[in-house]
């Protein structure tokens, strides 16, 4: 049975409301595309399966994800995402970040829970809105993730990106950053895993892979991930180069997270939606006993 997401209101975490969001002015807008060798459909369960497995490599010794929420979600068509996406799953995650804050911003604060992000994703597939805010910084600090993926084509003549999925305004439109994200460029050492190479890849299910020099030119399946990302963070003086420090982690985020969905993919291709929901309830047990008694492992903040 769908709910609608006023149930949620009482126990929202303090963050700003949607029209205060609207309102802000000087927050970062940057738009990733990421091109994937995959159908839009497959996309849905990669994406899924590998947050469940991204949530338990990163989790353990009081760090990491907790899952509050988990359940379908409608909304009245006149509240829909982009004017027609309405039902989907909802979720609500604690992300425990404490030894993941570069330097320059645990110096300046003290409160435990400061360090603690609160997730909450309307997944209305092919479109996903996800909000992260703090109880600590309440109204002064969030990031929107708004996603579309759509289905892409990219021939000699050139790329087929859509140029404004997300229909801003044109004031947003003319400040927004464009970065293309592609999963086979080489990455910092820091980050490189050999397993996790989509130039090294080939999958055994599906013949894809490895992925080289410019190989989105003619590929078929292709799809793009158009993410567009909004970061406020209020706090003189340092809020510029926390907003700034911010968007770079998402890119490397997103960039990481897509060249792991793709090297995986032998172990998600061909699960159902049921397999899906069945591992993400036995993710949120896992990743409850290592939160409280695992060690500590994962995702470490760029100074």
């Amino acid at each position: 049975m769908a709910h609608s997401h006023n149930k949620h209101a009482p126990d929202r975490i303090p963050g700003p409301t949607p029209e205060q969001m609207a309102k802000v002015r000087d927050d970062h807008i940057t738009e990733f595309r990421i091109l994937l060798p995959l159908t839009v459909e497959e996309y849905q369960l990669a994406q899924l399966w590998s947050t469940a497995e991204c949530s338990k490599q990163n989790t353990g010794g009081g760090e990491g994800v907790e899952v509050i929420k988990n359940e379908p979600f409608e909304k009245p068509m006149s509240a829909a995402f982009l004017g027609k996406y309405n039902t989907g799953q909802y979720t609500h995650k604690i992300y425990h970040l404490k030894d993941r804050v570069p330097g320059f911003v645990k110096v300046l604060v003290s409160s435990p829970d400061a360090f603690d992000l609160h997730e909450e994703a309307h997944n209305a597939y092919p479109y996903c809105k996800t909000v992260l805010t703090s109880a600590y910084m309440k109204d002064a600090m969030y990031i929107d993730i708004s996603t579309l993926h759509l289905p892409h084509s990219s021939d000699s003549m050139g790329d087929s990106f859509q140029d404004n999925v997300h229909q801003l305004d044109k004031r947003d439109h003319d400040r927004r950053k464009v970065v293309v994200i592609n999963i086979a460029d080489r990455v910092p050492t820091t980050d490189y895993k050999q397993e996790e190479d989509p130039t090294q890849f080939k999958s055994v299910k599906t013949g894809r892979g490895p992925l080289n020099g410019e190989w989105y030119r003619g590929c078929q399946p292709l799809m793009c991930c158009y993410k567009l990302v909004r970061v406020h963070f209020k706090w003189f003086p340092i809020g510029t180069k926390v907003q700034d420090y911010i968007m770079k982690q998402e890119q490397r985020l997103f960039r990481n997270f897509h060249r792991q969905l793709f090297c995986w993919m032998d172990k998600w291709h061909g699960l159902t939606m049921s397999d899906i929901r069945q591992l993400e309830d036995q993710t949120k047990e896992d990743l409850k006993k290592e939160l409280a008694t695992g060690e500590k492992r994962g995702f470490a903040a760029e100074e």
